[in-house]
């Protein structure tokens, strides 16, 4: 795999956190694809298999087929998980 670091942000219309995750990667300058949970529940089934969890956001941070899925609330988790894939970023 490469070595660019793939984020993906699992959100549903209306949701004031998703929002404030996408906005904060934005401001690091982190692209990131965007998994819409929106009317589909079989997507929260996905989510529900991988992490236990059918809530969102769920942020999926990953390098080199490593990858760490966030499920918590607050930027400090994001910011924690993108200190070790890549301390750099957060500069």
């Amino acid at each position: 795999m490469g070595k660019e670091l793939s984020v993906v942000v699992w959100a549903k219309e209306g949701c004031h956190y998703c929002g404030e995750v996408k906005q904060y990667l934005e401001d690091k300058g982190i692209k990131y694809e965007t998994i819409d949970v929106t009317h589909h529940d079989d997507r929260r089934d996905v989510l529900e298999v991988k992490y236990g969890v059918r809530h969102v956001p769920v942020v999926e941070i990953g390098k080199d087929e490593v990858y760490e899925g966030i499920t918590q609330v607050g930027i400090e988790h994001i910011e924690k998980v993108l200190e070790r894939f890549n301390h750099k970023i957060l500069k």
